[in-house]
């Protein structure tokens, strides 16, 4: 059974930092490109990041471009997504997930299988 485990969310301060993790257990995942998603209450989930399957492409949101990271150890079959200077708006419930349907874009949530249960990110002003 392919499980997905998201980690590392919490309360922090505006222009404070948090490191999520997403585990994958029950398969392998290390030649499948991997995102990350969110979704704020009452709003429809969006695009985070995404990575390839051997980290050298990575894509991002232009909301967080140049404020968060993406980057996985497929040895340990995890994606990560490093958050540097948080901002109120970025309180979500973020959401790995693994890109399986080529069809789709990258940003595109119906080209993704397998996700995870989420973890909140709350960021207080």
């Amino acid at each position: 059974q392919v499980q997905l485990v998201e980690s590392g969310g919490g309360l922090v301060q505006a222009g404070g930092s948090l490191r999520l993790s997403c585990a994958a257990s029950g398969r392998t995942f290390s030649t499948y490109a991997k995102g990350w998603f969110r979704q704020a209450p009452g709003k429809e989930r969006e695009f985070v990041a995404a990575i390839s399957w051997n980290g050298d492409n990575t894509y991002y949101a232009d909301s967080v471009k140049g404020r968060f990271t993406i980057s996985r150890d497929n040895a340990k079959n995890t994606v990560y997504l490093q958050m540097e200077s948080l901002k109120p708006e970025d309180t979500a419930v973020y959401y790995c997930a693994i890109y399986t349907t080529h069809q789709y874009a990258f940003g595109d949530p119906r080209g993704y299988d397998y996700w995870g249960q989420g973890t909140q990110v709350t960021v207080s002003s």
